[in-house]
């Protein structure tokens, strides 16, 4: 059965994240003191989805943090600067982390304005983050790319 043009979803380009080059492990760290050895750390755990739940008294309390990203942009919403010392920083947000949803709304496909709009406009924050520095990293990449390609169509 044919789907028609018009239930087709509409083609979403997505950004790939380079990846740094695997490796190996120092030599001269033996295998069974790997695993604790500070130069060898192969613990995943912090680039696992977490919750974070941010509370402020009025709406009009600032966050805490900063994004950057978007859909117009290609890529997701980034966090790219935490307070020092603010709610967010004591529960652990900080930057690279990419923010998956908020109070049950998806950030995948979410404009910028949108999402400080939905962030802005709640006391109580349910944000799912998961830390992913190489996509936030390539929010900058898109940035350099853009704007040399402004100053060479003058």
């Amino acid at each position: 059965m044919k789907k028609s043009r018009m239930n087709q979803k509409p083609h979403v380009e997505l950004v790939r994240a380079r990846l740094p080059p695997y490796e190996h492990p120092p030599p001269w760290i033996p295998p069974q003191h790997r695993d604790m050895h500070p130069e060898y750390n192969n613990d995943i755990r912090e680039f696992l989805p977490r919750e974070i739940h941010l509370q402020r008294m009025r709406a009009s309390e600032q966050l805490g943090f900063n994004i950057r990203g978007g859909q117009e942009h290609h890529c997701g919403i980034y966090v790219s600067k935490v307070m020092i010392n603010s709610e967010a920083d004591k529960l652990g947000l900080r930057e690279g982390d990419q923010i998956l949803a908020v109070n049950n709304r998806d950030f995948m496909n979410i404009d910028h304005a949108e999402a400080v709009k939905v962030l802005k406009m709640n006391t109580s924050i349910l944000m799912v983050v998961q830390f992913f520095p190489y996509g936030y990293e390539r929010t900058y990449d898109k940035c350099k790319f853009l704007a040399s390609n402004q100053q060479t169509d003058r």
